[in-house]
């Protein structure tokens, strides 16, 4: 028996995690995509990656039967995916953990509620994921590394052993962390950059070696949905 599903959010993460949906189903049936939610409304009954956008977020309130997955991620804004996870209030069952077939996630790996996994990631050994958090392709996570709740790796970082990802932080693509380090919450680390130090919490830091550029600015989440 399939379960209906709903992706909240009608960007590139939440279209990525729609064909990531489709190749969960191509191996054992398991979702009915029913379609996105997002705020804009010029979207409403547009069609994105041969789905709906259905209307509102405040519409999940019609699906009450339909488990939902927060598909939002804003490099300008790392705490976005948070904000709606709370604006929405579901309770954890609510929400859908979605790893794409090609992921390797082995024993003494955990992945939390609403989580998403995209193709080609790798959780090598006792890797921690918390809730929320979205891993883009081809990501490396290794021995014991934990990702707090509402993070974003972008895609091809690779992070050594020993490694914390504080909450709503955002890792961008083809990030390399050194083992043992900790990059602190709602912190950003731009394209490309090389940590050899530990990130305080809400800095950007880029480069290589990865320096700090400046604090982030955390913009309000209003009407409109970041992409």
């Amino acid at each position: 028996m399939t379960m209906n599903l709903i992706i909240a959010g009608a960007g590139g993460l939440a279209r990525e995690t729609a064909t990531t949906v489709a190749a969960i189903n191509a191996v054992a049936p398991t979702w009915r995509l029913r379609g996105f939610l997002d705020d804009d409304p010029a979207l409403h009954g547009v069609i994105r990656a041969g789905l709906p956008v259905l209307g509102p977020l405040d519409a999940i309130a019609d699906l009450p039967d339909a488990a939902v997955v927060v598909c939002v991620a804003n490099p300008r804004n790392p705490a976005a995916r948070e904000q709606v996870v709370h604006r929405l209030g579901l309770p954890p069952t609510r929400y859908a953990t979605l790893v794409h077939p090609s992921a390797e996630v082995p024993a003494g790996c955990t992945v939390g509620p609403g989580s998403v996994l995209l193709a080609q990631v790798v959780l090598t050994a006792d890797v921690t994921v918390g809730a929320h958090v979205a891993i883009m392709p081809q990501t490396v996570l290794t021995h014991d590394d934990v990702v707090s709740d509402h993070a974003t790796i972008a895609s091809g970082v690779r992070v050594a052993g020993s490694v914390r990802i504080g909450p709503g932080a955002y890792l961008g693509t083809g990030v390399l962390i050194r083992e043992s380090l900790t990059v602190g919450g709602k912190s950003i680390v731009g394209m490309g950059s090389v940590v050899l130090r530990d990130v305080p919490p809400g800095e950007v830091w880029a480069g290589n070696p990865a320096r700090f550029l400046r604090p982030v600015r955390q913009p309000a989440l209003q009407g409109v949905l970041p992409r």
